[in-house]
């Protein structure tokens, strides 16, 4: 697959993650209060699957780790919407078993292996080290978030959410940077603004 064909790929996922916090935003700023619409977990699921498959095609371990840590999360808040039920049945089963199974392919394949994973040419281990942080932190905050939701009974985007957005972003900025990523850098640079602005509505007119 060419270059332009993957940075394809990265830059719909990237695309659909803008438009969920757009949305997100819009609908918050209009009701004075930040709320989760079922389109903010539909659209995240869809970039992360677009996303976990760009990182796969850019052997970039630290992508795909970010994306594997919330997407099954993603899930979950549409099950707590009742979302989720409303995907046909065989579509459930594909988005479930989608991550296990490129992993599987590519082991088997002897196109993947932890020397490929760590030790890529193209990224210094040092450079790695900080995309693999910058991502912990950064998805970190829908471990919070889903932690959060199960204990009311709720699909909410608390304060903290937006703290580890803003943190973990800026971090993913600079791996960016460094790593001559295009498609990582947009789609921060965008979401730094939504994040701020998220926790200028919570501190000003909610009680959290």
């Amino acid at each position: 697959m060419s270059s332009w064909q993957i940075y394809s790929i990265g830059f719909a996922a990237q695309l659909l993650f803008s438009s969920r916090l757009i949305i997100q935003w819009f609908i918050s700023e209009k009701h004075k209060k930040v709320l989760t619409p079922s389109m903010f977990w539909k659209l995240s699921l869809i970039a992360s699957f677009l996303l976990f498959v760009y990182g796969y095609l850019r052997d970039d371990f630290s992508i795909m780790l970010g994306q594997a840590l919330t997407y099954f999360i993603y899930i979950r808040n549409l099950q707590l919407q009742g979302e989720w039920k409303r995907f046909p049945k065989f579509f459930q089963i594909f988005l479930f078993l989608f991550p296990v199974l490129i992993v599987i392919y590519s082991y088997n394949n002897s196109t993947y292996d932890l020397q490929k994973l760590f030790f890529n040419e193209a990224i210094p281990f040092w450079l790695l080290t900080l995309g693999v942080a910058a991502q912990i932190i950064f998805n970190f905050r829908f471990i919070y978030q889903w932690i959060y939701s199960e204990k009311i009974k709720e699909s909410v985007l608390p304060m903290g959410f937006w703290v580890l957005s803003i943190t973990g972003s800026l971090l993913i900025l600079l791996y960016a940077i460094f790593r001559r990523d295009p498609v990582l850098f947009i789609g921060h640079i965008m979401g730094s603004f939504i994040y701020i602005r998220n926790i200028i509505i919570i501190r000003k007119y909610a009680k959290i």
